[in-house]
């Protein structure tokens, strides 16, 4: 008998160790990652590995001491792997324009050259001379680095080490992130309450259809649901049309590809997330507050204002808080809907970790988007789980 218990946890762990699994191999992990590749810089040092050990006394002043040219020759000429020894070329020529063709260069006067012969680095291309180019050479050497997350809001590290503006579009992408979100959060509540309250007061089938209304988006793709309001929202859509026919406007409005469109559909697409929080939260009211307000001579707008608003704030909260840290990364919508100018910061994520392979940037700017969805969704789970927050 003093067995069972052990085996009862042991077959308890058993049951719950796939979820673990799961959990680890396709959340934690990849987070890891992100926040690992957001941080390491190991490109360069691993393609010139002898450089890095040499280049690590020198001080930055002038050129370095002929042990590192030395070693980056013997580095150049060691047989490297064609794609390692690009991602090398592409990291510093983001530090100095101009590395690609030195590189390059470099590389074919240095092979070609017997072993035994004294190298001029100087002779092979002047901008050995220059110091700039060895000591962007030596600030790419460290394993680890700040350089990505500084890029992420568009600042840099100048030759001192000191952190100063950099020119780039990702602080304003950021701001139109966060801007969007919180005028699709704010649209989706003054939305969802009321039809929350509806809700909440109706009955019966009513009820049903309000719910099921709310719920059948759920179970409808993304994609199919942004690709429905490319069709509404464009010059021959029904929306356009139905604006034409009843005389309201003359020629068609501009829906599609531009900042209305976005916020529509996100509005659309994130309204249920809005809806239900708040419709958990009036289901908890009692009903006879609203009749007892009224009896005391409260109107129905100072009832409402001062009676159901205060109880049913906690569900707008949690309901705010999650469309707006669901919202910071939408990618599709974006996308599909809107403009050039209206892309979010999940679509700079995909052009770094697709379109030019900058796993650092996207880790970085996936990195700001982690803290910052992390910090709303413990205010959120704060907020959800406070008994307090419904009687307050």
């Amino acid at each position: 008998m003093s067995g069972s218990p052990a085996r009862a946890r042991v077959s308890a762990l058993l049951l719950v160790a796939p979820l673990f699994l799961f959990l680890a191999a396709f959340f934690v992990w990849p987070l890891v990652m992100m926040i690992t590749v957001s941080v390491t810089d190991g490109t360069v040092r691993q393609v010139m590995p002898e450089t890095a050990s040499a280049i690590g006394a020198w001080d930055g002043s002038g050129l370095p001491p002929k042990e590192v040219q030395d070693a980056l020759i013997a580095d150049l000429r060691a047989p490297s792997e064609q794609m390692a020894f690009g991602d090398a070329v592409r990291r510093l020529n983001s530090e100095v324009s101009g590395f690609r063709t030195l590189l390059s260069r470099t590389t074919s006067a240095v092979r070609d050259l017997p072993p035994d012969q004294t190298v001029d680095l100087a002779g092979i291309d002047p901008r050995w001379g220059e110091g700039r180019y060895w000591q962007a050479l030596q600030r790419a050497m460290p394993n680890y680095t700040d350089r990505n997350l500084l890029a992420a809001v568009d600042l840099k590290r100048d030759t001192e080490g000191s952190i100063t503006a950099d020119v780039s579009a990702n602080r304003v992408i950021m701001v139109r992130t966060f801007t969007i979100a919180a005028l699709v959060t704010a649209l989706c509540a003054l939305i969802g309450l009321p039809y929350a309250m509806i809700a909440a007061a109706s009955t019966g089938w009513v009820r049903n259809v309000l719910l099921l209304a709310v719920l059948l988006p759920l179970w409808t793709s993304l994609l199919v649901r942004t690709a429905s309001w490319v069709i509404l929202l464009q010059n021959e859509g029904l929306i356009n049309k139905a604006l034409i026919a009843v005389g309201i406007v003359d020629q068609p409005l501009q829906l599609i590809f531009n900042r209305t469109g976005v916020v529509i559909a996100m509005t659309h697409v994130l309204l249920p997330f809005m809806v239900l929080p708040i419709y958990s939260v009036l289901l908890g009211i009692p009903r006879n507050l609203m009749p007892a307000a009224s009896s005391l001579g409260a109107s129905r707008l100072r009832a409402f204002w001062h009676v159901l608003l205060p109880m049913a704030l906690p569900g707008v909260a949690s309901g705010s808080l999650l469309v707006f840290m669901v919202a910071l990364g939408y990618y599709i919508t974006p996308a599909l809907v809107g403009g050039a100018e209206d892309q979010m910061i999940s679509s700079v994520i995909a052009f770094f970790a697709t379109g030019t392979a900058n796993w650092g940037m996207a880790g970085a700017l996936g990195l700001i988007l982690l803290v910052t969805t992390t910090a709303l969704y413990l205010v959120y789970g704060r907020l959800s789980r406070s008994p307090n927050m419904v009687g307050a």
